[in-house]
């Protein structure tokens, strides 16, 4: 039986939709794909996944008008949110892609090609092992030897008090960030398998928690 809770992929014509949606659905939990604003406004939850380039990800989410809806929800009402590898990206500043192009903004960091001189592979396709910080989230039960799979050039730049994960020797990558009600994951939670399962349902279990606060509080 599916959950209850109403989790929105958001859909602006870049993202593994398919994929995200069957892997929660594996879950128990029937998720709306939209681009609808209303859908966004309603949801308990919400998923931004990505693929592709950064500036054409920004210009369809403008397009489809659903930047504002995004933040009020976001930033205003503190909806549960998962940027999904580009989706983490666009939380960002900036990005240096193609240009210097402006993100979302809701997150202290720019997006930049990984550095040249270290050992990790550009582009960053494949499985790759993941250290999470002690008190990670998205990271509950999954084992500390655990590998998720990652399929990017570009990686996140930002203060170390947001770096949940990080991949790489040297940890050169940020594999997962968290800022209040914002998570987000380089890598591809949908495409790896049991581990990729356990964090999509520690970050289903914050909705549901995240819900139930917002629905005391509104009662009181």
């Amino acid at each position: 039986m599916a959950r209850v809770r109403n989790i929105c992929i958001i859909d602006y014509g870049m993202g593994n939709l398919t994929s995200v949606a069957s892997a929660l659905a594996v879950l128990g939990y029937q998720a709306q794909v939209s681009a609808d604003p209303r859908s966004v406004a309603t949801a308990d939850g919400l998923i931004l996944p990505g693929v592709g380039a950064f500036a054409e990800a920004m210009r369809r989410l403008t397009e489809v008008g659903l930047i504002d809806v995004m933040e009020r929800c976001v930033l205003g009402e503190k909806v549960p949110i998962l940027g999904i590898c580009l989706g983490m990206q666009l939380m960002a500043r900036s990005s240096s892609e193609h240009g210097f192009h402006r993100g979302l903004g809701w997150i202290d960091a720019e997006v930049d090609r990984i550095p040249e001189d270290t050992k990790v592979r550009i582009p960053h396709v494949g499985w790759s092992e993941v250290e999470w910080t002690p008190n990670a989230m998205l990271g509950r039960n999954i084992a500390p030897e655990a590998h998720f799979y990652f399929n990017h050039s570009f990686c996140m730049t930002c203060n170390d008090d947001i770096v949940t994960s990080s991949a790489g020797e040297d940890s050169v990558v940020v594999a997962a960030i968290a800022k209040d009600n914002l998570q987000g994951t380089q890598f591809h939670p949908e495409k790896s398998q049991s581990n990729g399962l356990r964090l999509l349902r520690n970050f289903l279990n914050y909705v549901e928690s995240a819900a139930e606060n917002r629905s005391k509080v509104m009662a009181d």
